[in-house]
């Protein structure tokens, strides 16, 4: 039993912009490479004509996911509230939507809907009673820097980002338990367990800048000061800097990283995580093993094991988009580094006995 391997297709985007790879050649490289079979999507990158695909089109997609024996796993949503030229989508409209995807979500034989978590709680409660009519569970997903546990924190604005609900978790699982559905629940993102900024990230932000020291300086002094307080001291001390707003935003993004120990108490509401990962290095003295060194991924799963889940994580490949300002020479290998994740995935299942195998 034990948790399951699968790969969100938004792993592969760069093999897909450039035509390289389809997403039915994306789904065989899962099935044959990978020796898996659990498939994410993001709705709008696949589904065509989306959101409303043509009969064809979804006979075609059932009809290849059969023909592998592959599973859908969670569809991805976005809600564009802004879709209309005449006003901002209301609570109302946002839910009809979801209300759509959901349907659509099924019609493709999606398990579960992720939403982002900036979605109002009432939006998702209004589409429940669809969700649980189509079987297909609503998730909501936990990206950093939202935490998994308020911890007597209160809701906040960033500087450079929008507004914090530190209470999200408990809203969707107080939702869950007030209901008694099983249809809604929580996609944790493994970025929120990110310790350090990925290398990639750094080597971007250095080409990106007029003052590289002024990285480092950040890096060196990031668990001192506040954002706030860091892009004032980065301004004093290197003038003309060239840091955009979301500069220091980005190179201190980790420090809201939440403790693994936080997901003991939500594993029975998980619906699917996303496998974040921005780059995945050989770890010295061990030939053939690998892990994103920005990431703990050990603790985490160490204790969804402890704790008996046996859902789907799914690799979520987000290093490119710090490589492709070099140019085509320098784009990553996008296949190769989610073989690599799956590498250390299976390796990290195989650690630590799984509870629900006893």
């Amino acid at each position: 039993m034990g948790i399951k391997r699968g790969v969100s297709l938004y792993s592969y985007q760069q093999t897909q912009f450039f035509r390289q790879m389809t997403w039915k050649d994306q789904i065989v490289e899962v099935h044959d490479n990978l020796k898996t079979d659990g498939i994410e999507i993001i709705d709008q990158t696949v589904i065509r004509d989306y959101p409303f695909p043509s009969d064809a089109f979804v006979y075609e997609w059932n009809n290849f996911m059969a023909r592998y024996n592959m599973k859908a796993v969670t569809q991805d949503i976005y809600l564009d509230t802004m879709q209309f030229r005449d006003h901002v989508m209301n609570h109302e409209e946002a839910a009809l939507r979801l209300k759509t995807d959901i349907k659509l979500a099924a019609a493709l034989g999606f398990q579960n809907v992720r939403c982002l978590c900036a979605i109002p709680i009432d939006v998702i409660e209004m589409a429940l009673p669809t969700a649980e009519k189509y079987n297909v569970r609503i998730g909501k997903e936990i990206h950093a820097p939202f935490p998994i546990k308020s911890k007597g924190r209160e809701n906040v604005q960033p500087a450079h980002g929008m507004m914090i609900n530190v209470h999200m978790c408990e809203e969707i699982m107080e939702l869950a338990d007030r209901t008694g559905s099983k249809h809604v629940g929580l996609v944790p993102d493994f970025g929120i367990f990110q310790f350090r900024p990925s290398d990639v990230a750094v080597a971007y932000t250095k080409r990106h800048v007029n003052s590289p020291d002024a990285v480092d300086f950040v890096l060196e002094n990031n668990a001192i000061y506040s954002e706030e307080e860091m892009q004032k001291l980065v301004d004093e001390k290197f003038p003309g800097n060239g840091f955009t707003p979301m500069t220091v935003h980005g190179l201190m993004l980790h420090k809201s990283s939440a403790e693994p120990e936080d997901l003991r108490e939500i594993v029975p509401y998980i619906v699917s995580m996303h496998g974040k990962f921005y780059h995945m290095t050989e770890i010295p003295g061990e030939p053939g093993h690998y892990e994103d060194a920005s990431i703990n991924y050990a603790d985490p799963i160490r204790i969804l094991n402890e704790e008996g889940f046996t859902g789907y994580i799914d690799s979520e490949y987000e290093g490119q988009r710090h490589q492709q300002d070099r140019g085509m020479a320098y784009l990553p290998n996008e296949v190769e580094e989610v073989r690599r994740h799956h590498e250390m995935l299976q390796r990290l299942f195989d650690a630590t006995p799984n509870k629900a195998d006893k």
